[in-house]
């Protein structure tokens, strides 16, 4: 959770006099029994700063395993263990049991979900245009560029040499006075 997103849970738990404390990433406890209206009123209030309240065991799992995955993602080199020992290392529990509610819950299987991701930071990497593609899709664990361009294709409908110009055109065009 991001200073921001800690300070308006604060904010307004303190608002409903709700007692809570803060247990981990995101996650807090709240120390009495909430009432529907309360509930309602705080559930409304983080809605409008696109905070969503998880109550669910296994949607809250979920969410722990995706934030995990842009973790892991997002470090300047990709793990050199299996996205399945980090993950399990990471959750302390089986890859079985990790895949299993992360399915579950989102329909989606987790190698999908990373693949989803992988082409985000790709995406983040190609605009800050310090990288080739080549060294993106290393960077990124891909066996080679070709495979990343396939799976950037696949996701985006681009190549990541397409979605390159793109990004260069709008630059220029950006920096370019008008007259």
């Amino acid at each position: 959770m991001n200073i921001c997103s800690r300070i308006i849970l604060q904010e307004q738990l303190d608002k409903l006099q709700l007692p809570y404390t803060l247990t981990g990433l995101g996650e807090i406890e709240i120390k009495e029994a909430v009432t529907p209206e309360k509930y309602n009123e705080l559930e409304t209030n983080l809605n409008k700063y696109a905070i969503e309240i998880i109550g669910d065991p296994k949607n809250v799992f979920a969410q722990k395993i995706k934030d995990a995955i842009v973790e892991m993602i997002y470090l300047e080199s990709l793990p050199t263990i299996t996205t399945s020992a980090y993950l399990a290392n990471k959750l302390n529990k089986s890859y079985n049991y990790i895949a299993g509610i992360f399915s579950e819950v989102t329909f989606t299987s987790i190698s999908n979900f990373i693949i989803l991701q992988k082409i985000e930071r790709a995406k983040q990497e190609i605009i800050d245009g310090k990288e080739t593609i080549t060294e993106i899709a290393w960077k990124l664990n891909f066996s080679s560029a070709a495979h990343l361009s396939t799976e950037f294709k696949r996701i985006t409908g681009l190549t990541p040499t397409a979605f390159q110009r793109i990004i260069k055109k709008r630059k220029e065009t950006e920096f370019t006075p008008q007259q």
